[in-house]
Formats: structure tokens, C-alpha cells, sequence
């Protein structure tokens, strides 16, 4: 016989972490797609999914050539929890030929994803009682991270006239006696704004007369299209190396999301001590991920990644106009990744209300400004680009014949 035992207690850092409202206007479109609304053979038009981040290029041909080799020769073993040796120094290699940086690959440290480098870099610096802070909007994860460490996470509202980032100014505003550093995303997701140089150097800078640490997300740094903000924070002029942490990953510019491989670059005091929490929390990323992201690096590879770069910002030059057109405005052009952050409040006074209804009347699935801060969630809302450009001419031609 069945007995109800006591209530399970589930742990307070829950309350720290908000829901991820992008998912449940996720499966309103899936039920709205998989209605006869949306059935070809019922006169119906498909949902168009633009609020996906993630691109519509897959892995490279020599990347999945390099794991199937991996995988015949039954290379599969545990690598070392900062990964593979080789894949380090090709990490640090890149970051020479990219943007003539010299970085020690002793300072890389490989991880499951740029999720896991992040969780690594929030568990090793900051404990209950700290505050970091970071802007609003931002991606909500990234806010997360923070607080699954037991840390404070304080937003701090940037529009359109800060490129919606932070500049030092505000940190020096903002910081308090318990604020122990600042989270930064350059490019940035939803806006697609990167920091000027200069900007991100004074930011760092007064971090670091603090005692603080930056810690910079720059997944998107490779989906760059305007060359004064393509640098990484670790090419920063008089910036400490022992007050600045460097994100990255091999899901944006290099095409490999579901392979889960990221990696950071950081201070040498802190490599150990984040070596030992990856050796305890997850062993290794993926050997097999790691063995086939050392073909990213070669020619016929970082090839193709910039043919489509040049598609993204190709259609990134579709769609800000076009959106502009039908009275959604994007007040600061995206000048990396591959979104466009739109103001809808010429449309209606609630950015939920008005995709819920984009989901309903054009069959177009765009992401709400709810998840990413509340400072301007009801005006914003998110577009991806990273679908075919027949898409979004088809996106872009509904929208403006339900908006007319």
C-alpha cells in the first residue's frame, strides 16, 4: 500500500531562481504550430521560429569528420578536467591569429559549455553576502549563475543611449561594500551590443582598483561586423590579468551547440582552484567534443565560419530596416550575434501580449522581453535572425500584414 510521506523540502536557492518565461511562450507557438492553423495541407502557413538562439549552421564537415576519426580509434577515455593539452594550446594560438593576443594555455581551461565555465568562475569567487552587478537587459541565465553560488545578482538598467551596457560610471555608482565584481556579455544577448574597448577598459579598470573581478561572456565575440568592437577583453591596456575572466564556447561562431564545449581564460592564481571543482562536479567535458573541436581551427574550417558570418550580418541588414518599417524600431544596430532587440510599445504596452499575439495572428514565435531584466521587459522583445533568409522575408512580410 501507498503512503504520503512528509512534503520533500526543497532547497531556498530555488527562490533565487526565476522561472524561464521564454519556455512557456515556447510551447504556446508548438501548440499553436502543431494546430491545423498551421497545416500546409489545411491552407495553413508554418510557425516561423525566430526566438531560438542557437544558429541554423551545424558543426563543420572536417569537425564531424574529426569525431567520427575520434570515435573509430576509441579515443573516449577522461581527458584532464582542464582539457585536453592540445586543445588548450589551440585555444591560445587562436586567440594570437585572431587578434594578436598571447595568452598561455596554461590560463585556458576547457569546460562543458560556456554554462558550465560560467558556473565554475561564480562558484570560485563569490559566496552568500557578495553582489555582483550586471545590466539590464541580460541574458537571465548569466544572473542565475550568480545566484545559484549564493551570491547577490543586481541589475542595473542600461537603454539604448548606454547601448544597453554598463560603463564605469554606473559601477562606480553602484558598487557597495558586499559588491565583489561585475558580470559583462560583449556581444551581448538579446541586444546583439558589444562594448566599445575603451568603455570595457575603464569598466575593468575600476573593478579592479576595487579588489574586484570582470568577468566577460563572449560567446558571440566571433559573430562579429564592426571592427571597432572586434577584440577580446583579455587585449585590454592596463588591465590586470589577475582581476579579468574571459568566457567563450564553441556553440556560436563555431556551429556546435548540442556538443556542449566551452572555455574560459583566467587569472593563474585561480586555474587550480577551478580545476579542482570541475575534477569534483563533472570529471571532463566531452572527449569526443574536445578531439573534434580541434578541427575548428583549421583553414577549410574558420573558412566556412566566416561565409556564414557574413550571411548573418547579412540578414541582420534585412531585418533591422525591415522591422523599422513596420513600426518596430531597433534603436541600436546589433553589431554582433544574431539578434535584434525591438521596441514594440507602438504596437501595445506589453511585449508578452503583443508575441502571444504575433504567435496567434502572423504564425511568427518571437521571444518577450520578460526574462532578460525588468527595466524595459514590456517595450522589448527579442528577434533571432539565425533562420534562413526565405524565413525571414516570410516572418517579416506577416508581421507587416498583421500590423497594417
Amino acid at each position: 500500500m501507498n503512503r504520503a510521506g512528509a512534503p520533500l523540502r526543497l532547497a531556498q536557492r530555488l527562490q533565487r531562481i526565476e522561472p524561464f518565461y521564454v519556455m512557456e511562450c515556447a510551447k504556446e507557438a508548438a501548440r499553436i504550430a502543431a494546430g491545423r492553423e498551421c497545416d500546409p495541407a489545411q491552407g495553413g502557413e508554418p510557425m516561423i521560429f525566430l526566438n531560438i538562439g542557437e544558429p541554423d549552421f551545424a558543426a563543420a564537415a572536417r569537425v564531424v569528420e574529426a569525431a567520427e576519426s575520434c570515435l573509430r580509434a576509441g579515443r573516449t577515455q577522461y581527458t584532464q578536467a582542464t582539457g585536453l593539452p592540445e586543445l588548450r594550446a589551440r585555444i591560445a594560438r587562436w586567440y594570437g591569429e585572431r587578434f594578436g593576443l598571447d595568452v598561455d594555455p596554461a590560463r585556458v581551461v576547457v569546460t562543458a559549455g560556456a554554462s558550465a565555465a560560467l558556473q565554475l568562475a561564480c562558484l570560485a569567487l563569490f559566496e552568500p553576502g557578495d553582489e555582483v552587478l550586471l545590466a539590464d537587459p541580460s541574458y537571465p541565465c548569466n544572473r542565475h549563475f550568480v545566484a545559484a553560488a549564493g551570491a547577490q545578482a543586481r541589475l542595473l538598467p542600461a537603454g539604448p543611449a548606454a547601448r544597453f551596457q554598463l560603463d564605469a560610471g554606473r559601477v562606480r555608482r553602484a558598487w557597495g561594500a558586499s559588491t565583489r565584481g561585475v558580470l559583462l556579455a560583449s556581444p551581448g544577448n538579446p541586444t546583439g551590443t558589444s562594448i566599445a574597448p575603451e568603455v570595457l577598459s575603464e569598466i575593468a579598470g575600476a573593478v579592479a582598483e576595487r579588489g574586484g573581478v570582470t568577468l566577460v561572456d563572449e560567446i558571440y565575440l566571433g559573430l562579429g561586423y564592426d571592427e571597432r568592437f572586434g577584440t577580446s577583453a583579455l587585449g585590454l591596456a592596463g588591465v590586470p590579468d589577475e582581476h579579468l575572466v574571459s568566457i567563450n564556447s564553441f556553440s556560436k561562431y563555431f556551429g556546435m551547440t548540442g556538443w556542449r564545449l566551452g572555455w574560459m581564460v583566467l587569472p593563474s592564481a585561480l586555474v587550480a582552484p577551478v580545476e579542482r571543482l570541475a575534477q569534483n562536479l563533472y570529471i571532463c567535458p566531452s572527449t569526443v567534443a574536445q578531439y573534434a573541436a580541434l578541427a575548428c581551427f583549421e583553414p577549410e574550417s574558420i573558412a566556412e565560419y566566416e561565409r556564414r558570418r557574413a550571411e548573418f550580418k547579412r540578414r541582420r541588414d534585412f531585418v533591422v530596416p525591415a522591422l523599422g518599417a513596420i513600426g518596430l524600431q531597433v534603436p541600436v544596430l546589433p553589431d554582433g550575434a544574431f539578434y535584434a532587440w525591438a521596441d514594440c510599445s507602438a504596437h501595445s504596452a506589453s511585449s508578452w501580449d503583443f508575441c502571444l499575439e504575433m504567435m496567434s495572428r502572423a504564425h511568427v514565435a518571437l521571444t518577450p522581453g520578460r526574462d532578460f531584466g525588468p527595466a524595459a521587459a514590456e517595450r522589448y522583445l527579442r528577434l533571432s535572425f539565425a533562420r534562413s533568409m526565405t524565413e525571414l522575408e516570410q516572418a517579416l512580410a506577416r508581421l507587416a500584414r498583421v500590423l497594417a
